[in-house]
């Protein structure tokens, strides 16, 4: 039997799509990269908007037309969210996806004609968390670990908690048993994500302080050369936190803080619990701490009763945020949230706005990139390609900006080099080895 897999969304619909990939191996499928040669073609669905709910049933369209005979599978959010998926045999919610192959054997048992109509989903118990055990990643250069889900924030535009309930964290002896394991396979660099990574060990009674002990066991295996950081919460980065981070040597200096708008009357009708002067604290609390260093966001152009005035707040504090890439979300209805039923932005008003905002963030980078010129940076090798007599060793360096190492010599995945940056072009650093 053969699988295909198509992942929308997040990281964490990532990394469970790793996982799931790893208990269809185990039942001795094969994985394809071809959706008309597989035997079942897995979909895993978004839901965080409406555009991604759209995109999720128009990929389960796709692999049925494009595979009729395929036993089509529809997991993740999008299939929590809806009473029945058409154009999918098999449906799975958030929490019971490690019972997609048990259910497709199910499914396949049954002799039922393989007409697509749609099947209702088990209903999960959102207070349970399916532990996959050791995820690897067929991207060898970094491995996503999952640490928590759910979200208890209920933001007016997000549909998340309805989709995957309040936050439920992994025991800490399983998460480090999985990193260890990844270290011993050669992955170098981990990524600690979660739908609200802040919240890790909220669910126990603990704090943030509880993330910041996981981060530490972590860097103690052997192995783990660099650990990231998924998104974070302004509100959740608390002073103690940031000055523990600091001490934690093999932590990227790359921080994603979620945004969502640079105005307080428009972050007050998001029910985010912030103003943009306390965001600005944490990032100035961040660049205290670390110095240089890279931060990202998220940002929701044409939110329900967005005005001119309150756009144009957005574009100048993120300007003077110091921010040097944006994540921009064109604000699309998604059924079921408080905002849906707010007076909307004309979609031509939202195209407009979405296009400023790529546009300025695509500034920040390129200026972001530029200010490295002349500096010593550390870059992870993660692909090499040959070009005559020299390598190029491509990865990214600490501060999370894209570099070229130009080399005569080759290094393996995992390699990391102390290189001098020679210019930058748009993002990507152009640089030489420190030692030859």
């Amino acid at each position: 039997m053969k699988v295909y897999f198509y992942t929308l969304g997040c990281r964490v619909n990532q990394y469970e799509t790793d996982a799931v990939r790893e208990l269809f191996i185990k039942a001795g499928y094969e994985i394809v990269s071809d959706p008309g040669s597989a035997d079942v073609c897995v979909v895993n669905t978004c839901t965080v908007t409406g555009e991604a709910d759209r995109k999720s049933r128009q990929q389960l369209r796709k692999m049925a037309r494009l595979n009729p005979d395929a036993v089509i599978c529809a997991m993740g959010c999008s299939s929590e969210m809806s009473e029945g998926m058409i154009d999918a045999d098999v449906v799975c919610g958030t929490r019971d996806k490690h019972l997609l192959t048990e259910k497709i054997d199910t499914f396949l048992r049954s002799g039922i004609k393989r007409e697509h109509k749609a099947e209702l989903k088990d209903k999960t118990s959102m207070n349970e968390l399916a532990d996959f055990g050791t995820v690897i990643s067929p991207e060898m250069s970094r491995a996503y670990i999952k640490v928590e889900d759910g979200c208890n924030s209920f933001c007016s535009y997000c549909i998340i908690p309805f989709a995957r309930g309040r936050v439920v964290s992994r025991k800490e002896e399983d998460i480090l048993s999985e990193v260890k394991a990844i270290a011993d396979s050669g992955i170098r660099e981990v990524c600690i994500t979660g739908i609200h990574v802040c919240s890790y060990g909220k669910d126990r009674g603990e704090d943030i302080m509880s993330l910041y002990s996981l981060i530490h066991k972590i860097g103690q295996i052997e192995g783990i050369k660099r650990i990231s950081l998924g998104s974070m919460e302004p509100k959740s980065v608390t002073p103690e936190f940031i000055s523990a981070l600091k001490t934690e040597e093999k932590l990227l200096k790359h921080f994603h803080l979620s945004l969502q708008s640079g105005s307080d009357t428009v972050l007050k009708r998001m029910n985010r619990h912030y103003t943009a002067d306390e965001y600005c604290e944490v990032a100035k609390a961040l660049r205290e701490a670390f110095g240089p260093f890279s931060l990202t966001t998220d940002v929701i152009c044409g939110f329900p009763e967005e005005t001119e005035e309150e756009f144009a707040e957005t574009m100048e504090f993120v300007k003077r945020a110091g921010l040097n890439k944006i994540h921009v979300f064109p604000y699309s209805v998604r059924k079921g949230t408080r905002a849906a039923s707010m007076p909307q932005v004309p979609a031509d008003i939202i195209k407009e706005r979405a296009k400023k905002l790529i546009s300025l963030s695509d500034e920040l980078e390129k200026e972001f990139a530029k200010s490295f010129e002349g500096t010593c940076v550390e870059v992870m090798v993660e692909k090499s390609e040959r070009t005559d007599d020299m390598f190029s060793l491509k990865g990214y360096t600490n501060e999370y900006v894209y570099a070229q190492v130009l080399s005569d010599k080759d290094h393996p995945a995992g390699t990391i080099i102390r290189a001098n940056v020679i210019r930058a072009e748009g993002t990507t650093l152009i640089t030489t080895p420190v030692d030859p």
